[in-house]
């Protein structure tokens, strides 16, 4: 996916003055070229607020003031046959957390419920897996069918490598979207798993898209990546035409490949918001996990590129209370909304 179409580049964009006019070009139906996004990574601390600004005029012109929150659910946690380096539930790690198989109807539901009462539009049903087994997917389609009517959420799944026929199958069954992120560039795939490619998640993504299903793909900062291989990323991302793209902060767990690594600062969680924005003006961006650790004190600066968050707890970590989620939307001026997504411009 890295040998996409080349766009066009230009220099690298003026401190203070150039940076409005990237978000003029955005919002006016063009695109940056990669020069200009590896520049809003390498933008220094003092450019840092126009380069917010401009995210924020592309934000605020496809989805306003409104926030969607996401409430994830570990439905199979540990046991995975995988060597993610990032995760503490493959096969690599030694962290501490709770592993058990797939979880029985009455938990998810009460999971379900819960995700309703803090307001979330989408529950996110995660397996820890290489891929599904057809019981799996007999589970998650029947799941969705009854989350769906009890609560009217939308319903992505993240159940690792899917098959065009599983896909198929989810997408009868009323699931809404499904979550498999690119992680990282295709160049640097091979430093965080070599049990499976970036291609097999491209294959993956497309089986999703043929199937009609809704894409949720992003990745993760942190992990020793360059400046390039974010863009890289972004690009694929953009090529695909994905509708919600998470971007994670690297939660360092115990006991996985990565403990100990700590490589961001909360100006570049910011900056690479800005710029996942920027590339994907449309796109539900979400700031996901790491949120806490990473960003701190400047979390809400960051709902000014991103309109989306998880609410609650991730996979195998704590997330920040409900509560200072929703207090620091309302602080903000802004609502938190359960409608229907959208990436057209708002109203004036």
């Amino acid at each position: 996916m890295s040998a996409a179409a080349p766009c066009r580049t230009i220099s690298r964009p003026a401190a203070g003055s150039s940076w409005p006019a990237l978000a003029d070009r955005v919002l006016g139906g063009g695109e940056l070229g990669r020069d200009e996004a590896r520049a809003i990574l390498e933008s220094t601390d003092a450019e840092l607020p126009e380069v917010l600004a401009a995210a924020w005029r592309v934000r605020h012109r496809h989805f306003g003031t409104t926030v969607q929150l996401f409430f994830l659910m570990n439905a199979k946690s540990g046991l995975c046959p995988e060597d993610c380096s990032y995760c503490s539930q493959s096969k690599v790690s030694e962290a501490e957390i709770p592993r058990y198989n797939l979880l029985s109807a009455p938990k998810l539901l009460e999971a379900a419920q819960l995700a309703a009462d803090r307001q979330a539009k989408t529950f996110c049903i995660v397996i820890s897996a290489r891929g599904p087994s057809q019981r799996e997917i007999d589970f998650v389609c029947e799941m969705a069918g009854r989350i769906k009517a009890l609560h009217g959420l939308n319903i992505c799944a993240c159940l690792g490598l899917l098959t065009p026929d599983q896909a198929r199958q989810l997408a009868a069954a009323g699931v809404d979207k499904v979550n498999h992120n690119l992680n990282t560039s295709e160049r640097h795939y091979g430093e965080v798993c070599t049990t499976h490619s970036y291609a097999d998640r491209v294959a993956t993504l497309a089986a999703c898209r043929a199937a009609g299903l809704q894409l949720c793909s992003g990745g993760i900062m942190g992990m020793g990546e360059t400046p390039a291989d974010l863009v890289d990323m972004a690009f694929d991302l953009r090529a695909m035409g994905v509708e919600s793209i998470p971007l994670n902060f690297l939660n360092a767990i115990d006991g996985t490949p990565l403990e100990g690594t700590t490589r961001l600062t909360p100006r570049d969680c910011l900056r690479g918001l800005a710029m996942m924005r920027l590339v994907n003006p449309t796109a539900e961006i979400r700031i996901a996990g790491g949120r806490e650790i990473h960003l701190r004190s400047l979390q809400p600066l960051g709902l000014y590129a991103a309109n989306s968050m998880f609410v609650g707890d991730y996979l195998t970590t704590k997330g920040q209370l409900p509560e200072e989620d929703y207090r620091m939307i309302e602080d903000l001026g802004f609502t938190i909304t359960r409608g229907v997504e959208s990436g057209e411009p708002m109203p004036s």
